[in-house]
This record gives structure tokens, sequence and C-alpha cells, in this order.
């Protein structure tokens, strides 16, 4: 790379400058490095991954190799018409709540381009296991990552490494350098605060994910509610939105977001996330996914449908109830306790159930998480894999003991409960009855991202207030959505990977000598 320094910054040139080190990222650098362009990819954590590597790692498409050795017969244009499909489904815009933005052309962009992105990234090692069915698609297409989601970041980094991309990390992103208005670059402070000038001689590619990190942003996009909300990745601070924002981009679909009860993960990451994603592996995980029976691969693949998931709200119409730290019931379970939940000690609480809830949520139908397409977990997987968030005792005092509670707290609040529920015509709810009495917790709200990206057009170019390109900037994954809705699995991943091939090669293609920056030519 050619360095220079100017007015006591450091400047290094590029073709291709990528801020961001997730899956979006490194597709966008492997692509534009590809094509023969040099490659600079900056990333503010110490080691690459992001939103990426805490997902759940699977992506929907069609016409994939699975599809074809299944016989399934599909087309990206029917992908695109299910996506749509997805809305009306979807309860955050029930009752006369407005639809968010959706842009068609951007939604065809993803449907038409998600099976090169499957066999993109089995060419560069990535093993898939399906294809698996979910409505309202007409057809299965989702495909899930084995052994785990690491396993892109895995295998994208080893390829970035080996063709050359230029990784550099402890790097944040701050601000764009401009001539005029074009964007010409990012400048980066590193972790002793010096800071680099990265230039380009082509197009940034902004894939900084999105800001379910950053309670500033959520508060202004979103609500004050929202803004109390943890987030699942904390380094998702809208860094990419809140630089493209200042030099006149926008945000579409800002108010959207999701959140939702978890459990916090356990302090040792379980088995199926300890897999390495080498070849032979892989391989004789998919063999045993399709040839082993169920029951022997249920504790490994249990290990991960406890450990990530979102807990079923279903418990409490069946007879749970959510308890804070204090034993103290502090909401109608079906009305929003989540949001109620942000007001209690520690932003925590515990469903407690009776036995006959417990044995009730043993089997099917009654589970309480699920990984689509993987496994549905029940509270004896629970009990086997998640002891650190399962506790059960043969009283109420003796489970708020385990709890750390107040032991007449929780005995008075079911108690209470009982009266209120058996006062009521209709028997809406049953009550709580004999022991032994389960726990589960502690759950917390947490926010797993945010759907507010930036506008862009087709060529993943971000647009102004006025619906122009801004020169120079380019923008995919989280970073840029904005107008497209990634309802149901397997979308956001699916986007994420495909845009960032796209952007790559869109900004590599901009590359000319005579649109080098001023401030970089001496360096040439």
């Amino acid at each position: 790379m050619n360095v220079v320094n100017v007015t006591n910054v450091k400047t290094e040139l590029a073709d291709v400058v990528v801020v961001g080190g997730g899956g979006t990222g490194l597709a966008a650098a492997i692509e534009a490095r590809s094509l023969g362009r040099s490659v600079i990819l900056i990333e503010k954590n110490p080691k690459v991954g992001g939103t990426t590597a805490w997902s759940v790692g699977s992506i929907t498409a069609t016409n994939t190799p699975h599809q074809l050795a299944a016989g399934i017969q599909d087309s990206p244009a029917h992908h695109s018409e299910d996506m749509g499909r997805f809305l009306a489904h979807d309860p955050r815009f029930a009752n006369g709540v407005p639809a968010p933005t959706e842009i068609e052309e951007l939604r065809r962009l993803l449907a038409d381009n998600s099976p090169d992105t499957i066999r993109w990234l089995m060419e560069k090692g990535v093993v898939f296991f399906g294809p698996m069915p979910e409505l309202p698609h007409r057809k299965p297409r989702m495909h899930n990552i084995v052994p785990n989601s690491q396993a892109y970041i895995y295998h994208l980094e080893r390829r970035a490494r080996k063709i050359g991309v230029d990784i550099r990390v402890n790097a944040r992103a701050q601000r764009f350098v401009r001539e005029g208005n074009r964007v010409t670059g990012v400048e980066c402070a590193g972790a002793d605060g010096a800071l680099t000038q990265y230039l380009t001689r082509g197009a940034v590619v902004l894939a900084s994910g999105d800001y379910s990190a950053n309670p500033e942003m959520k508060a202004q996009y979103i609500s004050a509610q929202a803004a109390r909300i943890g987030p699942i990745n904390p380094t998702s601070t809208g860094d990419g939105q809140r630089m493209a924002t200042d030099i006149g981009a926008r945000v579409l679909n800002g108010q959207l977001s999701f959140y939702s009860l978890r459990f916090p993960a356990p302090a040792q990451r379980a088995l199926v996330q300890r897999i390495p994603p080498w070849p032979v592996v892989t391989k004789s995980i998919v063999w045993a996914l399709k040839n082993l029976p169920q029951w022997l691969l249920r504790p490994v693949v249990l290990g991960y449908v406890t450990t990530f998931l979102v807990p079923e709200t279903k418990m409490f119409n069946e007879g749970a109830i959510f308890v804070n730290k204090s034993g103290q019931r502090f909401v109608d379970e079906l009305d929003k306790p989540d949001m109620a939940l942000l007001d209690q000690p520690g932003q925590c609480a515990w469903a407690i159930m009776d036995d006959t809830v417990a044995r009730k949520f043993s089997q099917w139908p009654y589970y309480i998480s699920t990984a689509p397409g993987v496994a549905f977990a029940y509270l004896n997987d629970y009990r086997r894999n998640r002891p650190d968030v399962y506790k059960c005792a043969d009283s109420l005092p003796a489970l708020a003991q385990l709890l750390n509670m107040p032991a007449d707290a929780l005995t008075a609040t079911v108690e209470s409960y009982n009266r209120d529920v058996a006062g009521k015509s209709g028997g809406c709810r049953p009550t709580i009855g004999a022991g032994p009495y389960h726990a589960l917790g502690p759950i917390m709200n947490l926010m797993g991202f945010t759907e507010g990206g930036l506008a862009i057009n087709t060529k993943l170019e971000v647009l102004d207030a006025n619906n122009q390109s801004i020169p120079g900037l380019l923008a995919a994954g989280s970073a840029g959505q904005g107008g497209l809705l990634l309802l149901g699995h397997g979308h956001h991943l699916g986007w994420g990977f495909t845009s960032g091939r796209l952007a790559g090669r869109n900004a590599a293609y901009r590359v000319t000598n005579a649109d080098l920056p001023e401030a970089a030519k001496s360096a040439v």
C-alpha cells in the first residue's frame, strides 16, 4: 500500500476501502480483491466477525444445489413474491399501524442473486444443510450453516487474507474524507487514538452493521423505550449510519427493530459452538443429520437451541407467571411483558410454573424455544443443557431460595395470582397448582438488530435527500438496508452476503487513476 503523511495524519491508499469486518464486509472485500483491486478492510474490534458471528446462520434462497438435489422446482421470482407475504403476517403492522417503506427492486435484487451467493459461499468452504420449509414460503428454501455461524467468518477471513485483502483491526471509522461532495476515503482512530485516513481510487463500501447498541439513535429513530433495550451485539453502534447522515444520506425504516425476551448466554460456549468448521467435520455432520436418528443427535443440537434462541411466550398463556428479583409479579404476562421488564431490578425476570405446565412443555407442540428447521427445545432440554437458567424445587419457598428471592414474597405472589384468576369469569388462565415448581431465568429483553438502513439504489449507491447518489459511497448489509424488508428467517444474512458481494464488485469497477484523490496523489 502507498503511505503518505498529510497534516500529521497518516494516509494510506487502496483501490477499495471497506468499513466493517462482518460477513458483509468480508464478502465485499473478497469480491473487490478478486477483480484485481487493492483492498483495505477496516474493523473497529480486535477481530473480524460482526453480527454475522452472533447469528443463527441460515440463508434463504432458491435454485441452489440443495434444492436441485431434492428435486424442488423453484424460482427467484416466486421467492420475491413470498417475501412480500411476510408483511401481512407481521403483528407489528396490525390494527392500522402503517406499513414501512418497501422497495420491490431491492427485494428482487436479493432474490435474483441469492442462488449465486449460496454457491459462492460453498466455493469458499461453507457447508449448508437443507433446504428447510418456512411459511409463507411455498417451497423449502432455508439453508442452515454447518456447524455454526462462526464458520462464515472462519472461511471468509481465511479467503480474504489468502488473496491479499489488507485487514486492519482496532480501527474505528469516525468520518468520511471528501473532495467536494465525493467521498474519497474514511478517517479512522486506532487503539492508541492515532488517526489514519484510508483513501480510495474507487469507492468506500460501508458494511458497518446496525445501531442496536446506540441508545441515542434508537431514541431518535424508534422510541425512548427502545433506547433502554440492551443489544445482543454491544458493538453495533451505528457508526456508518451516523457518518453517512452527516454528509446528507438518509435512513429508511429507522423505526423498525427486532427485540425479544432472551436467556443470557451460558458462561461456557455450547459444544456445537466449539465444533471447528473443517471439511471432514462438516461433511460428517451433514451425513449424520441425514442418516442418524434424531434421539442420537438431540443432545448436541439442543445445546445450540437452548443457548441463543427466544423463549416462547405461550408459556404464559398456559399458566406460567413472570416474577422479578423480589419475587413479585409485575405485569400481565399477555400484555407486552418485554417492555415492562425494562423497569424491573436488573431488567430481568423469571418464568415460574407448576408441574402441570412443566409436563405440558415437555413434548410437542409445547416447546420452550426453536431454531426453524433445526430442532425444538422442551423444558427437559433446558434441565439437561442449561442448569444455569433452569431451577426446580418441591415448594415455593425452596424455589425462592434457589433463585435468591424472598420466600414470603414469591409465595404471596402466587397466592395473589391464584385469587385473581379464580375471581375472573371465563377462566381465561389456569391457576398455579401443586409442585414441584419450575423456574426459567433470568430472562431479559434484548435487541437483536435494527432495520433502519441507508437509502440505496440497486447499484448499492447511497442516496441523499434528493434521491441522488453520493459519489464514492456504497452501502451493504444492515447499513445499506434502507427500503428493504427482511422478514422471516434467512434474509438478513442472505442480504448481507449478497449486497456485500455486489457492492464490492461495483466499487472495484469504479477504480480509475484519473479519479485519484488530491490528498493522495503524492503517495503514488
